[in-house]
C-alpha cells in the first residue's frame, strides 16, 4: 500500500481528544536513534488525534525534514521546519543548506507554514541578537531566490531575549515562555505566562506573536516552589490552551513526547518529562478530555 493511502487513514481529527493549535515534535526515536519516514508516519497516528500542526528543530540532525515532509506529503498536516543555530556557524550552513535542497523534492507552499531559524541561541549566548537577525534575512532572501517568499520566516527565543533586532527581522515573533524555570508556583503561572505574551506583544508593534514553546513537566525535580508533578501539568496546560484559545492567541505546545533520551544536565532533572504522550511514544499522559474550558477562563485584564 502506498504511503498517501495510509496516511488516509489518519486524515481526519478523531472525536473526543483534546485539540492543540500545534505541537513540538522531535522525531528521534525513544532510544535517541534517528527516525525513518514509516516510524514518523507511526508518530503521526497518534498525534492525529491532537493537531495536525508541527514544529521541529532542524532539518538536518538525523536528516528528519526529510522524513517528516515526506510523511506529510499529500496531506493536511504542516509543519515549521527549523535550522539549528549556535556557536559554529557550520551547523546553521548545514541546515541551510539541506533546506534549500528539499525545497527541489516537497510542495513547501502547502506543507511548510514557517521556518524557524534557531531556537534559543541568543539565551544560551551562542549568538547575538544582531548575528541572529542576519541569518533570519539570509533564508528570507534564499527563500524568495526559490520562489518561495510567502513562506514566512522567524526565530524562536525565550521572552527575555527577543531583542529589537529579532523582532525587526522577523515576520512574527515565536517566543518562548516556561514559568516552571522561572520558580513559579501554579497557582501563579498562567498569569505570569501571559504577562510575558502581553509584553512582547506591546513590543512587537502589531507583529503577530506566537507562542513557540511551553509547558509544565509531569516529574522530576521541583524548581524553587514550582512542583514537578502531573497535576500541575495538566493544570498549566488546561489554563494556557484556554487562555489563549479564548484570545485567539497561536502556539505550539511543548511537548509531543516524553523524551527518555533528553538531557538530565539541567537545574531540575525534567527535559525527559514534557509530553502529552509517554516515553513509549503511544500511550496518552492523560486522561481524556486533557482538558475543559469554561467562559470564566480568564483572559486579558481591560485596561
Amino acid at each position: 500500500m502506498k504511503l498517501t493511502c495510509a496516511l488516509a487513514l489518519f486524515a481526519t481529527f478523531a472525536h473526543g481528544a483534546s485539540h492543540f493549535n500545534g505541537l513540538n515534535y522531535n522525531p528521534k526515536r525513544p532510544d535517541g536513534t534517528c527516525p525513518n519516514v514509516y516510524q514518523v508516519q507511526d508518530d503521526l497516528k497518534i498525534l492525529r488525534p491532537y493537531t495536525n500542526k508541527l514544529r521541529i528543530y532542524s532539518v538536518k540532525d538525523c536528516n528528519q525534514g526529510e522524513p517528516v515532509l515526506r510523511a506529510i506529503e499529500n496531506t493536511d498536516w504542516t509543519v515549521q521546519l527549523g535550522l539549528w543555530v549556535n556557536k559554529n556557524d557550520a551547523v546553521y550552513e548545514a541546515d541551510k543548506q539541506e533546506l534549500l535542497r528539499l525545497t527541489k523534492f516537497f510542495d513547501f507552499k502547502k506543507q511548510v507554514s514557517a521556518v524557524v531559524v534557531g531556537s534559543e541561541a541568543v539565551y544560551r549566548q551562542e549568538q547575538t541578537a544582531e548575528q541572529l537577525a542576519a541569518k533570519v534575512r539570509e533564508i528570507k532572501s534564499e527563500l524568495v531566490k526559490v520562489g518561495l517568499g510567502s513562506i514566512p520566516v522567524t526565530t524562536s527565543e525565550t521572552w527575555p531575549s527577543y531583542f529589537q533586532p529579532l523582532i525587526d527581522a522577523v515576520d512574527f515573533v515565536n517566543m518562548h515562555g516556561f514559568p516552571f524555570w522561572e520558580g513559579v508556583s501554579i497557582e501563579k503561572a498562567n498569569a505570569k505566562m501571559f504577562e510575558h505574551i502581553y509584553n512582547l506583544q506591546a513590543a512587537a508593534k502589531g507583529k503577530k506573536v506566537v507562542v513557540g514553546e511551553t509547558g509544565w513537566p509531569s516529574a522530576g525535580d521541583n524548581y524553587e516552589v514550582a512542583v514537578a508533578n502531573l497535576e500541575n501539568a495538566q493544570r498549566y496546560l488546561q489554563d494556557f490552551v484556554c487562555r489563549a484559545t479564548k484570545e485567539n492567541i497561536e502556539y505550539y505546545y511543548f511537548n509531543s513526547f516524553d523524551q527518555s533520551w533528553a538531557s538530565t544536565n539541567n537545574a531540575s532533572n525534567v527535559e525527559g518529562h514534557w509530553g502529552i504522550i509517554k516515553n513509549d511514544y503511544v500511550t496518552p499522559k492523560f486522561s481524556e478530555p486533557i482538558y475543559s474550558c469554561s467562559a470564566s477562563s480568564p483572559s486579558k485584564p481591560k485596561l
